[in-house]
């Protein structure tokens, strides 16, 4: 059961991370990476950020390219947060593929 703060917690960080994630991805055409779910550990210092990419056939590579740069992300987190967290999450992000598992789940039971 996550508290109160867990989720205003989460709430910012998702928001800011998306942020992040759209002003890097300006650059690369026809990609879009959004934060579709953050849960952070109840001692504030662990967050896992759960990305949705499009198109899905890049998601591993892009997830993975994420994952290598966690610092340079972290950091920019904690300029932009710095006044309303003390400490700032360690980061770590996973592919959120619920969106591939209900076209899977649709289609098999149109069949």
């Amino acid at each position: 059961m996550e508290t109160t703060r867990q989720s205003k917690i989460a709430r910012l960080l998702q928001k800011e991370l998306s942020d992040i994630f759209l002003m890097q991805t300006k650059a690369m055409n026809g990609t879009l990476v959004s934060v579709s779910v953050v849960r952070i550990s109840p001692d504030l210092s662990i967050a896992r950020a759960y990305l949705s990419v499009f198109p899905s056939e890049k998601s591993e590579e892009i997830v993975t390219n994420i994952n290598m740069n966690t610092k340079t992300i972290r950091y920019e987190l904690g300029t932009r947060v710095r006044h309303q967290l003390r400490i700032i999450p360690e980061l770590k992000f996973f592919v959120d593929d619920s969106l591939d598992y209900i076209e899977k789940i649709d289609s098999l039971l149109k069949e």
